[in-house]
């Protein structure tokens, strides 16, 4: 990760982790599945913590930290690098109309990366910024919120599934959060 999205200890950050070519790969449940099952992971074994977060065709936001002996940074390295693997391979493995051209895709962007022996399936870096005041946590809460709706996937925040918008609604959502108050 470059200088300009270095991550600090200690932090809030909003993040945007975006897929290759800004692909449309969250479209199928099973690679959404697959995505939330790995956050769950996160949380659980590598102190990932979650303010609120999205997922939406081609990317997901989220507004995280990590606890207190864990590496926001390393955690995001790790749940790229695992997300990479188990969405390649459920891509190969499962009913998808659109394989030979997403396979093509990530082994094309894998292909200009040195650092990559096969298949990218993420963007690099995280667009990591860090949570400086009240009005910017406010104002990236209410972005993350809002993309299902400006992108016509939902008529309201909440009713969208893939999202922390229905947590902020007082009702459960996939994922656990710690709420902002």
């Amino acid at each position: 990760m470059g200088l300009k999205n270095r991550i600090h200890p200690g932090y809030l950050y909003y993040l945007t982790l975006t897929v290759v070519d800004w692909v449309d790969v969250f479209t199928r449940p099973t690679y959404k599945h697959l995505l939330l099952e790995s956050v769950r992971y996160c949380q659980k074994e590598k102190g990932l913590e979650l303010y609120a977060w999205c997922l939406m065709t081609n990317h997901i936001h989220f507004i995280a930290s990590a606890k207190e002996g864990s590496s926001l940074s390393d955690v995001l390295r790790d749940f790229k690098k695992y997300t990479n693997k188990v969405i390649i391979n459920a891509i190969q493995q499962e009913p998808e109309s659109r394989r030979v051209w997403l396979l093509d895709r990530f082994a094309f962007a894998g292909s200009r990366d040195a650092k990559i022996q096969k298949n990218k399936f993420w963007q690099e870096g995280n667009e990591a910024k860090e949570i400086h005041s009240n009005a910017f946590l406010e104002q990236k809460l209410e972005y993350i919120h809002q993309n299902p709706v400006k992108a016509e996937i939902a008529t309201e925040p909440e009713h969208y599934l893939y999202s922390s918008a229905r947590d902020y609604a007082g009702e459960k959502g996939l994922l656990d959060i710690i709420l902002l108050q």
